[in-house]
């Protein structure tokens, strides 16, 4: 029995805020019906690496998720996904504000033909403010946050992640949200408008910078993979050319990082009681941390770390994530079998229940491969369904 095994929910979506947080509903037993548009797919198909034309960045957004599609820009296919609405849990859209409505799907009268639906809204910039109607993407969100003024080498440029950072941290955010919400329906007996905009979420992550600024006046600054809070904290290079990750968030750990490095007389500076204090003194740091590592390889180092109790790390890149046994040991990766691909390996579910735990039925589905069925559960026959997809309205 997985924990969310009674949440029916639409994912209607596309690429990769609101789609996530749908796959980690679904990732604990929810059904989750993806709707795509039926001649375009989701645009998500088509990014990352693909094997014979079939997208696999796809694969793993949408696995768990029975795959419909249906223009809801038509009124048979509003009709359609009202139908859906009303025996659901949870409708995930992110269209721009006003396209529901304009749809004749205004999530109130949603909310009046099921009560108890929670509808969440993802959008850029949210569903109030002057930039509301914008599109927005989580690029745009990484760099309306601070987090690309903060990240890079102090002399560079404002680096973006190569990854889709903010739309990641949104989903997470919002399948919380939506879990918010249903609990809170356990008590009043109704549903709601979850209304998430992707530049906020994002904004947690990156600390008080805020409160810093509205007290202090304080501006981050590039550090690079220097830290503002603590030091020392940087990579550094062997000898033998791997580069290891440092961390000393805790005071303790600092005071063993440069004890171990041959620097114990920093521990009685008055400055190193504090991270802000060493932070002054970075340079000094560094230089004793830097030099001591060149001169050992990195398999002596990472030794001599564990065997001193402070906090290491070397920095991977996916193939030594393939063979590290600490992965292998939680079971982190898994090997799917897949219609179209034979088997996809990708990442198992975020956490592990030790009762009701999550599983990957399934991977990403050809586009409109559960329609029929869908349709079937809301009562079209066969006929009905023939005329439906000759019209193009389903696929």
């Amino acid at each position: 029995m997985t924990s969310l095994a009674d949440l029916r929910v639409i994912d209607a979506a596309t690429l990769f805020a609101g789609p996530s947080a749908a796959m980690m509903l679904g990732d604990f037993g929810a059904d989750v019906v993806k709707i795509e548009h039926p001649r375009r797919g989701d645009p998500s198909r088509g990014h990352g690496a693909a094997v014979d034309g079939v997208g696999l960045w796809w694969k793993t957004l949408s696995r768990n998720k029975r795959a419909a599609a249906v223009d809801l820009s038509h009124p048979d296919g509003q009709e359609i996904l009202r139908g859906l609405a009303e025996r659901s849990d949870v409708l995930i859209e992110n269209f721009r504000p006003g396209t529901l409505e304009r749809w004749n799907l205004d999530p109130q009268d949603l909310l009046e033909l099921n009560p108890r639906l929670v509808v969440a809204r993802m959008t850029g910039f949210g569903q109030i403010g002057p930039m509301a109607g914008r599109p927005g993407f989580g690029t745009l969100a990484e760099a309306m946050s601070g987090f690309a003024a903060m990240t890079g080498q102090p002399d560079g440029p404002p680096t973006l992640p190569p990854l889709a950072l903010a739309d990641g941290i949104a989903g997470l955010a919002m399948s919380y949200a939506i879990m918010v919400a249903l609990q809170a329906r356990e008590r009043t007996g109704r549903g709601q408008v979850v209304d998430m905009a992707i530049i906020e979420p994002i904004l947690g992550l990156l600390g008080p910078q805020m409160s810093a600024y509205r007290a202090l006046g304080v501006v981050p600054q590039r550090t690079g993979n220097r830290s503002s809070s603590n030091a020392p904290r940087n990579t550094y290079r062997t000898r033998d050319g791997r580069w290891l990750a440092i961390s000393t968030s805790a005071q303790p750990i600092a005071e063993r990082v440069v004890t171990l490095v041959g620097r114990p007389d920093l521990v009685e500076q008055p400055w190193f009681a504090t991270g802000h204090g060493r932070v002054q003194h970075v340079d000094e740091l560094d230089e004793a941390v830097a030099s001591w590592i060149a001169e050992r390889d990195a398999e002596e180092v990472i030794a001599r770390f564990e065997e001193a109790q402070a906090a290491v790390a070397p920095i991977y890149d996916v193939t030594d994530i393939a063979e590290d046994p600490q992965y292998a040991a939680l079971g982190t990766f898994v090997d799917v079998p897949d219609e179209e691909l034979g088997a996809v390996t990708m990442q198992n579910v975020l956490f592990r229940l030790s009762d009701t735990p999550g599983e990957i039925r399934w991977p990403g589905r050809p586009l409109g491969r559960d329609t029929d069925e869908v349709l079937g559960e809301l009562g079209y026959d066969a006929g009905r369904i023939a005329a439906l997809r000759e019209a193009g309205v389903i696929a």
